[in-house]
């Protein structure tokens, strides 16, 4: 978890790599078939193989509410635990995380072990990388 242009998905990806994981996002809009640019999805080289989930899966005209994360998310969370792989849960902290760790139907805390991750970095440095990363957008249009 962290804020945006903390380094997330490529700590996720390293993480999946050295512990034979695989991912499933968590960020909201990127769940959102379409919208790269403007999500600043990971691209092909930077996943690195890595299997990801529920990432530009759903049509922009479907509402995927919290509880549709969680019900999809349990889903490829107990397949990975039957073919023995680690899930890698990633994104921002929103409504998504929130619903499925505390709701008590899906209480991840409660029935599986968990590590939660929180990324932080100097608040300068995370100004610069939204800086660059609004110049970006404006160089592409």
């Amino acid at each position: 978890m962290g804020a945006t242009r903390m380094g997330k998905s490529r700590f996720s990806v390293d993480h999946a790599i050295n512990f034979q994981g695989e991912l499933i996002n968590l960020d909201k809009i990127q769940v959102y078939n379409g919208l790269e640019i403007v999500t600043k999805k990971i691209t092909h080289n930077e996943k690195q193989s890595v299997q990801h989930y529920l990432l530009g899966e759903i049509e922009p005209d479907y509402d995927f509410t919290a509880e549709d994360f969680c019900l999809q998310a349990i889903v490829y969370i107990i397949f990975f635990l039957k073919t023995q792989l680690v899930s890698i849960i990633v994104g921002g902290l929103n409504s998504y995380i929130e619903k499925f760790v505390e709701n008590h139907v899906f209480m991840l805390k409660y029935k599986y072990d968990t590590c939660f991750i929180w990324i932080d970095v100097k608040q300068s440095i995370l100004n610069h990388r939204v800086d660059m990363r609004v110049d970006e957008k404006s160089m592409h249009g």
